[in-house]
């Protein structure tokens, strides 16, 4: 079989709930069969029916209250242009939106949320910078932005679209967190993340995957140094991270104004020390293993 990314040779991986997932010799990724992922296209099979969020509100809550948070926070120090506007891509029920402006409430009108397939209404936030639909009906641009567990959600050939409306709404240096398993967190951490039916995990994107995907759009990738489970990705990016220390190098030099402006809000300072350290505790580990690596090379 080959691989729907990059279109090189791929061996059986894994098979999980009657569906065989193939891993990509050149990039490295984990795909379910091509069959099946054209049964997601065609809407033959439905990655968000009412059974998966029956499963997933609660775990929707508890992130956009908990670890989401700090990564919109993170989001502050890694950009290298003045903040504007963010946006959450495929927010589920839009919960972020609601977390953001009880602690932000200043900033309340600079927060959005798109999410194409929406649980109940019922279930849903009543932020009016909620978007039922696609990136692509948003009407503003946006200088950050978090796109949360997700894309292994979606096929290439639909993550292709997503690249493509991401670069029409985005200012030139936005910057994005992607939260998603990798191969290396599904080998090594979680080897049921692969999971079509009930999770709707279709494919687990590498880097080099994202980069095959994201580049011809004008979008640089970042690994995020020490984590298995996310990169960042910028468009028109003017700085380059090519390594865990670059990365460091963002986060001890912000862009002023977007510290002031997070720390303007009610509980803007303890973000700003939420978005700091959360970084600092992944990037300098990283780069402790590093160095701890190459010093017993040298033994």
């Amino acid at each position: 079989m080959k691989c729907p990314i990059c279109a090189k040779p791929s061996s059986l991986f894994a098979r999980r709930a009657g569906v065989d997932y193939f891993e990509c010799s050149d990039c490295g990724s984990l795909s379910a069969d091509a069959d099946f992922l054209h049964d997601v296209e065609r809407g033959k099979v439905k990655n968000y029916g009412d059974e998966y969020w029956r499963a997933e509100l609660m775990a929707a809550r508890e992130r956009s209250f908990g670890s989401s948070i700090a990564r919109v926070a993170e989001l502050f120090y890694y950009a290298r242009i003045p903040i504007t506007r963010f946006i959450d891509i495929g927010s589920g029920p839009g919960y972020l939106l609601d977390s953001l402006s009880t602690l932000l409430p200043e900033l309340h009108d600079m927060f959005y949320a798109v999410e194409l397939s929406p649980p109940t209404i019922a279930c849903r936030t009543k932020n009016e910078n909620y978007i039922v639909g696609s990136l692509g009906d948003a009407q503003q641009k946006f200088s950050i932005g978090t796109c949360i567990e997700v894309i292994e959600h979606l096929t290439p050939a639909i993550l292709d679209k997503l690249a493509a409306q991401m670069s029409q709404r985005s200012e030139s240096g936005a910057i994005y967190y992607i939260g998603s398993g990798q191969p290396e967190y599904v080998k090594n951490e979680d080897p049921q993340y692969l999971d079509p039916l009930v999770r709707g995990h279709v494919v687990s994107y590498s880097v080099q995957a994202l980069r095959h995907i994201f580049a011809p759009y004008g979008f640089t990738v970042i690994p995020m140094f020490g984590r298995a489970w996310c990169v960042l990705i910028e468009y028109k990016s003017t700085s380059p991270v090519r390594n865990a220390e670059d990365l460091q190098s963002r986060i001890w030099n912000p862009v002023k104004t977007n510290i002031s402006l997070l720390k303007s809000s009610a509980f803007g300072d303890f973000l700003a020390t939420v978005g700091l350290e959360s970084a600092r505790c992944y990037t300098e580990h990283a780069m402790f293993l590093d160095c701890s690596a190459k010093a017993k090379s040298l033994l």
